[in-house]
């Protein structure tokens, strides 16, 4: 009878904490009130639960939440094994990899996958049949990938960081939505700063000048946070100018106190502890975890709390100090709805009142298609090869490596269904074509298999998980993924295509890769190549229709792909105005940067300025006509890139700061127009420590792409 009496009162306690109301729910408080409350109420023991991935207050009734990766898709089971154990994973949808992604150059495309991905971040979190994702996402990579052999190339948008910060913005805002008060789930940026080699990462420094910190390598985590609104982002495991990104000044002197980070800043995993053993930078993790704390992390990603709580004891960090780290983690959830129950907000039904998975809705796989077919990008195509008249052909050989296989990297979750460029082939042809397929020339059968047909199709590239290989290693040099950059460029496929071509010189060079490769050969030889990036969910269906002419390719290179591996600079000098990028590189390039051809003919005219002169703050309107004058219906990509013939200081030869993509109907003609924003035409003053507007003579160009501009013109900067 006691013990009955004893778990009554348990049980009634337990409903009377639930029922227990607190300032911090109080939706109609201040955020800053609400935080102040909540903080008030935590243990020290709770507090230092509150810096780690998973964010829950139990005893507050708190559920919280957790951290998932979501570069091109939420990544829920996949290579890596993201999913929480229990209830498990799900597939999710699976776009094309980031660096696909960029080559549309379609920021309101990005907003609108990043979105569907919060959504299905929300149903999985909250769905009772999963609740297995979290609301806090590891996403964009804010990385510029400014030298092509870069292991995580695949996670980048390129080397521009204009084009990369309008991309980054875009994700960021379509992953928290556009609701004043709460977000659809939390952006968090990878990897701050400068983090674009892989091998030696752990002990290496990226150095670099002040103007290169505020001009490129900070620029898209800058736009990121003032421009996008996220407030999270996570360092990189590298130094910077001698000091390790999780412990640099930068975390508090610019992106606390300049721009206004006051959300998380994590540290990448192991990050913490490799203070320790690979930059050797503080005598014991104790220490370490105090001056993790100072420098202004909130996140640690790996394991902290007892070395934390020795420092404490040890006063080498005070309980003050871990109540200003936790409030940036803590202000997240908050933002995320994870302290009410309020009505208000948009996203806290998601998975709840609705029923159907998110990744089965047909409007998804109408946007993954969209997406990929947009990210196709048509690097050659002589006597028009391409695109393929199914009425003139009889027997397609289809060969390569590549051809038969989707292939997802280590960030990838496990899509719902996976289209091979043969199985989309088949979808687009039916039986009105034979196919003829084989994945290499064993026993000769690709050349005969080319031979025999009308029109060859070689699908080649790279493995983005080195098929299977440990941690840090690849087959092949020109391999690259995390932990292990590229030692080549040349691609060793290339030789296959080159017996194919031999064989059938109708031959089409697709180049299913996360990386540029020097195929110097097959664009002096091969008619027709496109370049599509591994990982989609569509990729057959989306290349096929591009290769019968169902749509044509309109995506752009966002690196500049070299025709050697000898033009590029060593891997750790990071002073890119020593020669690196389209902006400073003066070597003849394999495709430049912006590079891409459509099925059709743009002419472009009549070139007009709303005005002649321009001051600090406004915008001005570039206009012109763009005639679609070739016989297939397609986007083009206008690009708009400027010169400072007047600077005083150095700056690059060209460098871009507006683009468009538009659709023009075949035979149609429109007005296009392209917003110039002064903002984007500063440099940093180091010795005013601003971005500064000079006066004089501004020159711009409007063509498609960095190395074919159509149209220039002047403005004056007063």
């Amino acid at each position: 009878m006691k013990n009955l009496v004893l778990l009554t009162f348990l049980c009634l306690l337990q409903i009377g904490l639930r029922a227990q109301t607190y300032p911090f729910q109080d939706n109609k408080l201040s955020d800053e009130k609400r935080l102040d409350n909540l903080i008030s109420q935590l243990t020290l023991d709770e507090k230092i639960n509150c810096l780690s991935t998973r964010l829950s207050i139990p005893r507050l009734g708190i559920k919280g939440t957790r951290t998932v990766e979501g570069l091109h898709g939420l990544a829920l089971s996949g290579p890596a094994n993201w999913a929480l154990k229990g209830k498990g994973a799900s597939c999710t949808t699976t776009f094309p990899q980031s660096i696909g992604l960029a080559e549309t150059w379609d920021p309101e495309l990005l907003a609108q996958l990043a979105s569907l991905e919060a959504e299905e971040c929300r149903y999985l979190a909250q769905s009772p049949k999963y609740e297995s994702a979290g609301l806090i996402v590891f996403s964009p990579n804010a990385d510029l990938g400014r030298d092509v052999r870069w292991g995580r190339t695949e996670e980048c948008y390129g080397e521009d960081a204009y084009l990369t910060s309008r991309l980054v913005v875009a994700f960021v805002k379509g992953l928290q939505g556009n609701d004043p008060k709460y977000w659809k789930t939390a952006s968090l940026m990878k990897h701050f700063l400068a983090n674009s080699n892989e091998n030696n990462r752990t002990i290496n420094s990226s150095d670099f000048d002040e103007r290169l910190f505020r001009e490129y390598y900070s620029y898209p985590f800058f736009k990121g946070v003032t421009e996008g609104g996220s407030r999270a982002f996570m360092t990189a495991y590298n130094k910077y100018n001698g000091i390790p990104c999780v412990v640099n000044p930068v975390l508090k002197n610019v992106t606390i106190n300049e721009w206004g980070q006051n959300g998380i800043i994590a540290t990448d995993g192991g990050a913490y502890r490799q203070l320790l053993t690979t930059h050797k930078y503080y005598p014991d993790l104790q220490t370490a975890a105090a001056e993790c704390i100072k420098a202004g992390i909130t996140m640690f990603l790996d394991n902290y709390k007892e070395p934390l709580k020795q420092a404490i004891t040890a006063g080498q960090v005070s309980e003050k100090e871990i109540d200003n780290a936790i409030r940036g983690s803590l202000r997240v959830m908050l933002k995320l709805g994870l302290f009410d129950q309020s009505t208000e907000n948009p996203y806290s039904q998601i998975g709840i009142k609705d029923t159907i998975a998110p990744w089965t809705k047909p409007e998804t796989l109408a946007l993954v298609h969209k997406a990929t077919v947009k990210s196709i990008v048509l690097l050659k195509n002589d006597k028009q090869l391409l695109p393929i008249n199914v009425q003139k052909v009889k027997r397609i050989a289809l060969i390569g490596p590549s051809a038969d296989k989707v292939i997802s990297d280590w960030y990838a979750g496990t899509p719902p269904y996976a289209i091979t460029p043969l199985a989309g082939i088949r979808n687009a042809v039916g039986s009105a074509v034979e196919i003829i397929y084989t994945s290499s020339n064993k026993a000769d059968s690709a050349v005969i298999a080319a031979k025999k047909a009308d029109i060859a199709i070689v699908c080649i590239g790279n493995h983005p998980l080195s098929y299977g290989l440990g941690w840090g290693q690849n087959y092949v040099a020109s391999d690259g993924r995390e932990d292990v950059d590229r030692q080549a460029l040349s691609l060793e496929q290339e030789d296959l295509v080159k017996l194919v071509y031999k064989a059938n010189p109708n031959t089409i060079l697709v180049l299913v890769s996360s990386f540029p490769y020097t195929i110097n050969w097959s664009k002096e030889h091969v008619p027709a190549i496109l370049h599509i990036t591994q990982s989609s969910q569509e990729l057959g269906n989306a290349l096929a229709d591009v290769i019968f002419g169902k749509n044509s390719p309109a995506g752009r290179l966002v690196q500049t792909w070299p025709t050697s591996i000898d033009q590029l600079l060593p891997m750790l000098d990071y002073n890119i105005k020593n020669g690196r990028t389209y902006l400073y590189d003066k070597s003849e390039p394999l495709f430049p940067f912006g590079h891409g051809l459509t099925y059709t003919s743009f002419k472009y005219s009549d070139l007009k300025t709303e005005r002649q002169s321009v001051k600090e703050g406004e915008i001005i309107n570039i206009s012109f006509k763009l005639e679609n004058s070739g016989n297939y219906d397609s986007d083009e990509v206008a690009q708009l890139y400027v010169s400072f013939p007047d600077s005083k200081v150095e700056r690059p030869a060209i460098a871009l700061k507006g683009f468009k993509r538009v659709f023009v109907a075949k035979g149609q003609t429109i007005e296009v127009t392209v917003p110039l924003n002064t903002d984007e035409l500063k440099y940093w003053n180091v010795e005013k420590h601003a971005f500064v507007l000079e006066k004089g003579k501004l020159n711009f160009s409007i063509g498609a792409s960095s190395a074919d501009l159509r149209l220039t013109g002047s403005i004056i900067i007063q």
